[in-house]
């Protein structure tokens, strides 16, 4: 047998996961840093230890710390009475919720992208589709007076899956598969375009400029308890659907034709991602406003943790996620001696240098 072909043959597939053959004693990259699964499972049970942590210190911090004994009391026996509890069950819970909801959303819609193109650098802000939902409500809001949060969800739907499709296409011209470069150049180009509209339609109008300030930014607070909670169940069918092509996803990595010969139907695949990705994108962008970067960081902070198995990689950033985004929640809190930063800034502030690295190295070039 040719050398060639023995390179070839020791590339294996396990699970459907491409591994690369080992070219020495050091470990291959791809395996990650924990290599099995009784080490990742150990590492499930810190890293949700470490997002209750992050829960109890968003409760906590804040304009005004609050101890854990009161936050305790306030949960036990809530009385309207004390400063403190009001704060607790009308601002940081609220807050904290929001956060829990929308930021495994945010940040599954960036693996799910990343899987799917095979481009490390997608994320629903880079490719567009965040810009895509923010059009689209800004558009409800400026022509169409919408004002409930009912309408601006299904809005952000709406102009997120119609910019996923139109992203997706104009990646694929040419013929061929839709290349890392093509796809992320197309979602920049949609997304400044959109942008600037939206910006022209909040800027055309005093009232939509009041209505959209400060959801443009990106925000948790200001949110209702109620309004996190309504749209959960559209976040939990967009992460059934991710769970769903998981397995699939990591044959895909091997190429579409081998993946074709293992059974994939890519075009169902292609169907569920894109819908799983509008559900994951679109409705966060409803709630809080367009929040970029965390569905660049988190998937590839996995990544280089538990190896290239799409099933662990979905499934622990559905609870890293919520940890970075109410980490810089929390930053925002803090970092001015009076006021807050939004956590779309900050998220923005940290992201936008990791994106630099990641273009700027070669070994992001497959995934």
């Amino acid at each position: 047998m040719s050398e060639p072909s023995t390179a070839r043959t020791a590339a294996k597939k396990k699970d459907g996961v491409a591994r690369r053959p080992e070219t020495g004693p050091r470990r291959d990259a791809a395996v990650g840093l924990f290599a099995s699964n009784l080490a990742r499972t150990f590492s499930l049970v810190l890293v949700l230890g470490l997002l209750v942590s992050v829960v109890m210190l968003s409760i906590s911090v804040g304009a005004r710390d609050i101890g854990l004994g009161t936050i305790v009391e306030a949960l036990r026996a809530y009385n309207p009475s004390i400063e403190a509890h009001v704060t607790i069950h009308e601002l940081r819970i609220p807050r904290t919720v929001t956060g829990l909801v929308v930021a495994p959303a945010l940040g599954l819609s960036g693996a799910l992208i990343q899987a799917f193109t095979r481009n490390p650098l997608a994320d629903p802000g880079i490719l567009g589709v965040n810009a895509g939902a923010a059009f689209a409500v800004t558009l409800a809001v400026g022509l169409l007076g919408v004002t409930a949060p009912l309408g601006y969800v299904w809005c952000a739907l709406v102009g997120a899956g119609a910019v996923t499709v139109v992203v997706y296409l104009l990646g694929t011209l040419g013929g061929g598969q839709a290349t890392p470069a093509k796809v992320t150049l197309a979602g920049v180009a949609i997304g400044a375009v959109l942008s600037g509209v939206t910006t022209a339609i909040v800027l055309a109008s005093r009232d939509t400029f009041d209505t959209m300030r400060f959801w443009g930014v990106g925000s948790l607070s200001g949110r209702g308890l109620d309004t996190a909670l309504s749209f959960a169940p559209l976040i939990a069918v967009g992460i059934v659907l991710a769970a769903c092509v998981a397995r699939p996803l990591n044959a895909l990595a091997l190429g579409n034709e081998l993946a074709t010969s293992l059974g994939v139907k890519i075009s169902k695949i292609r169907m569920t991602v894109i819908l799983s990705v509008t559900l994951l994108a679109g409705t966060p962008t409803a709630v809080t406003g367009p929040i970029a970067f965390v569905g660049l960081m988190v998937p590839h902070i996995v990544r280089w943790c538990v190896g290239p198995d799409q099933r662990w990689i979905f499934t622990f950033t559905v609870i890293v996620s919520p940890i970075l985004l109410l980490g810089a929640d929390i930053v925002g809190r803090i970092l001015l001696p009076s006021g807050e930063l939004r956590v779309g800034l900050v998220t923005a502030l940290v992201g936008a240098p990791v994106l630099i690295l990641l273009a700027r190295r070669k070994s992001v070039s497959e995934l």
